[in-house]
């Protein structure tokens, strides 16, 4: 870079052309660079106060060094500026606010100098390097590429990427997974960050979609659209699954992913370091798509709760391990994939479970219609779960229950509908006594009982109530509404109704201007 300060104007620029094509740069932004050494170089000669600034003609290479004073009246600044009577003696006659420019001598660059501009010019064409190499991979992200190692430092690899580096955390490497310096490395662009030391590409090998790149990579049936991946779970390095649907009926998107005696498929283990790789396919309707994930294990039953998002999976009992798999990865995969929340049982569970169930039921109905047990059990078989279904479920729908008429189906609903309306005023008694405020009582969604659970848990006014996240009540383990299947986007509900007030008496848009 010294040689920069000390050739010939035509070689100033072929120097120029030089680095430009070295660094991948504009070759205005290195001659930019030039210009600013020059110019750092010029002030430490003349005086840092001045406005001094270098130029390099584009097409000569000729220098020019020049200061700049603007025309001020008064002068604040004698460095930086010129009095209007002084600069009236320049022709043609200037006025208020240009600037005078004039010519100064070259300037023989001393070792300290020549040192000072080096560290610009290396410092400029860093930055514009690093700003190039922004521009190229930004739009990048989702992409695979190919590198060499270029260092290894406490497990964290940097890439080189030819025109940019990469850096492959610890964390994103599959385990047991080691490099050396120069060996060739394929990965996935996760994210492209500008950073304070420069513009970051962070690249993995454990993310899914690495895989699902890797295999539109071997399908050529999957990089024409034809065969579509719908979702991938990975453990890295162990075993995955990937879930794919064929747009063509002609075609079969699993064999077309496993390919001719599974060449396709062991092409991607082979990357992956022999993970294991379940291809399934996918189904819009979810007890199918679940049953699919769980493969190879077998199921019998699956029962959903939309309002919980959660699926009870039913096996034999010899199959419960596959389908739980070593330390649950089988269910675990099956979750990750299908996005539901997986209960396995085996068939002994099951039955015990629904006898429990019907237990319980027929005991609520006893209870609280104080009828037999044969009645009881008549409502349960019938699919109701709660005394408010017998309460509001049309009479007629009621009255067709084998054994039961009209009059029977009326004085059913009439003491459901009594004891609802007992429970929910000793309920709204006890939620007084826990100090649950009226603010709160108003919220909708909130039932009798879940007021007496969130007094019971210490949130008692509205604030209390808008201050919880939504996993603050619905979290399986120490929700407070956690008895209530309680749905996310219902506690998101409850949540900003309570917070509604926060807002109430803030200006409307253009409220602040009309007063002002």
């Amino acid at each position: 870079m010294e040689a920069i300060l000390t050739v010939t104007r035509h070689e100033l620029l072929q120097v120029a052309d030089a680095v430009a094509r070295e660094k991948g740069i504009e070759r205005d932004e290195v001659l930019e660079a030039m210009e600013q050494a020059i110019q750092k170089a010029g002030r430490s000669k003349y005086g840092h106060e001045h406005d001094i600034r270098a130029v390099i003609d584009r097409k000569s290479g000729e220098i020019r060094l020049q200061r700049f004073r603007q025309i001020a009246d008064p002068v604040e600044n004698e460095a930086t500026q010129i009095p209007l009577a002084e600069a009236l003696r320049y022709k043609p006659p200037m006025a208020l606010g240009e600037f005078v420019v004039e010519d100064l001598p070259p300037i023989d660059f001393g070792r300290i100098a020549a040192q000072t501009a080096k560290q610009v010019i290396v410092q400029r064409v860093r930055e514009a390097e690093r700003k190039r190499q922004f521009e190229e991979y930004k739009d990048r992200k989702g992409e695979i590429v190919n590198g060499l190692v270029k260092r290894v430092e406490f497990g964290n690899v940097t890439v080189d990427l030819g025109r940019a580096e990469g850096m492959l955390r610890r964390d994103e490497l599959l385990p047991r997974e080691t490099f050396r310096v120069g060996d060739r490395v394929r990965s996935y662009i996760v994210d492209v960050r500008e950073e304070s030391r420069g513009p970051q590409i962070f690249l993995s090998r454990t993310h899914p979609q690495f895989m699902a790149k890797l295999f539109a990579q071997e399908v050529p049936e999957i990089y024409d659209s034809i065969i579509e991946i719908k979702s991938v779970a990975r453990d890295p390095g162990s075993r995955a699954k990937i879930a794919v649907i064929s747009n063509d009926s002609s075609i079969d998107p699993v064999g077309a992913c496993v390919g001719m005696r599974g060449s396709r498929v062991q092409a991607v283990v082979g990357e992956l370091q022999g993970e294991k790789i379940d291809i399934i396919p996918w189904s819009p309707d979810t007890a199918t798509f679940v049953v699919n994930a769980l493969a190879p294990a077998e199921v019998t039953k699956v029962v959903l709760d939309e309002d919980a998002h959660r699926i009870d999976v039913v096996v034999p009992d010899d199959q419960l391990s596959l389908a739980i798999g070593r330390r649950g990865q089988n269910v675990r995969l099956a979750s990750m994939l299908t996005g539901w929340n997986i209960d396995i049982l085996t068939e002994a569970e099951e039955s015990d479970r629904r006898t429990e169930e019907v237990r319980s039921r027929t005991s609520t109905f006893i209870e609280a219609l104080d009828v037999d047990d044969v009645i009881a059990h008549l409502l349960v078989t019938e699919g109701f779960t709660k005394v408010e279904e017998v309460a509001f479920v049309p009479l007629e729908e009621l009255a067709e229950i084998e054994g039961f008429d009209e009059d029977v189906a009326r004085e059913l609903r009439d003491r459901a509908r009594v004891f609802l309306q007992e429970r929910d005023e000793k309920l709204g008694e006890k939620r007084r006594e826990l100090g649950v405020s009226d603010e709160v009582a108003a919220v909708p969604g909130l039932t009798p009982a879940m007021l007496v659970a969130l007094g019971e848990k210490g949130v008692k006014t509205i604030d209390d109530l808008a201050d919880l996240a939504s996993d603050e009540l619905t979290d399986r383990a120490e929700g407070i509404l956690k008895d209530f299947s309680l749905a996310e986007n219902d506690a998101n509900a409850i949540i900003m109704a309570a917070r509604a007030h926060w807002f109430a008496n803030e200006p409307a848009p253009g409220d602040g201007a009309a007063e002002a």
